[in-house]
């Protein structure tokens, strides 16, 4: 199983110390573009995005995350902490479902 990260410099540069490959993004273009190769099959398996890359691109991360099996997408908070436009688990759920939980 292969992992992947794509973030900011530091959490990129945290995650190739523990022999992860991955891409510095700064700019909404950069995430889209980093994000656009892990539509087709391929051999990774786990996609870790920080939260504020993924807020760049959601629509392309809800795409990766909803529409294919692989790879697995995970998002993590950067170094600055938690994303203030990151959705609780409650919300998620209550969105996927339709119902109130």
């Amino acid at each position: 199983m292969r992992y992947h990260v794509i973030g900011d410099e530091d959490t990129v540069l945290g995650f190739r110390f523990a022999g992860v490959p991955g891409q510095i993004v700064t700019t909404a273009e950069e995430a889209r573009t980093a994000l656009a190769p892990f539509k087709t099959p391929g051999d990774v398996a786990v996609l870790i995005v920080t939260d504020a890359v993924a807020d760049l691109a959601r629509a392309e991360v809800n795409a990766l995350r909803f529409d294919f099996e692989l790879p697995l997408v995970v998002e993590v908070p950067g170094p600055a902490g938690p994303s203030p436009l990151r959705k609780d688990l409650l919300t998620l759920i209550r969105e996927a479902v339709g119902i109130k939980v």
